[in-house]
């Protein structure tokens, strides 16, 4: 099945009646891509980090504490290979201590200038049709590509064959995505009453 992507259709009708002359033209362009194959990507535990209750106690009162990090899978699938990479966005870009690295943990409703903490993701061990793969990123929307394997806010990651510099079209591809969150120093928290750690982060496709 062929996908048109974000490609507007146009239908365009003419009607002519004689003219004398013409005396000026102009040129019309409509550019678009047409991908040959859609994907769909899912996650484990329907996308959902839950480090339930957390005691303010346990917290570290002037240091990050680090929570266990939590591994989920991470699964790619399209109807045939196609060239893509994953952007990460932050919903709660607002509440990140440093947007360009760490993903936000929302802020405190109790007190709305406290920042909760930091997520950082990162992809591991990934595999595509059957043969490892190394991470790549792109600062200039893929314009070029450098190994790394964190997953930064904004930035898109691509998948690359073992010592290739540049992403593959990959048809199924798997992963597991590495989820780490810290909380912010107890010192910096007003903690009286339940506070609720609300980050949001979208992984979202882009065809290259």
């Amino acid at each position: 099945m062929n996908l048109l992507t974000r490609l507007p259709t146009f239908a365009f009708m003419f009607t002519a009646a004689p003219l004398a002359f013409a005396l000026s033209i102009v040129e019309l362009e409509v550019n678009g891509r047409i991908t040959p194959s859609a994907c769909n990507v899912s996650l484990s535990d329907n996308g959902l980090v839950e480090h339930g209750k957390i005691l303010a106690t346990t917290l570290n009162a002037s240091e990050f504490t680090v929570l266990p990090n939590q591994l989920m899978g991470l699964s790619i699938s399209c109807e045939g290979p196609v060239l893509f990479a994953l952007v990460g966005i932050d919903n709660k870009r607002e509440s990140s201590l440093a947007p360009d690295y760490f993903y936000g943990l929302g802020v405190n409703p109790h007190a709305p200038g406290e920042r909760l903490g930091s997520v950082s993701l990162s992809l591991r061990g990934p595999v595509g049709d059957s043969q490892s793969m190394q991470t790549l990123t792109s600062s200039d929307n893929g314009g070029t590509w450098s190994p790394e394997p964190y997953v930064y806010p904004g930035l898109f990651m691509g998948f690359a064959r073992v010592g290739d510099t540049l992403p593959a079209p990959i048809r199924q591809l798997v992963a597991s995505l590495r989820v780490d969150t810290s909380i912010s120093p107890a010192n910096t928290l007003t903690l009286q009453e339940e506070v609720p750690l609300d980050g949001s982060i979208t992984l979202d496709l882009r065809y290259l």
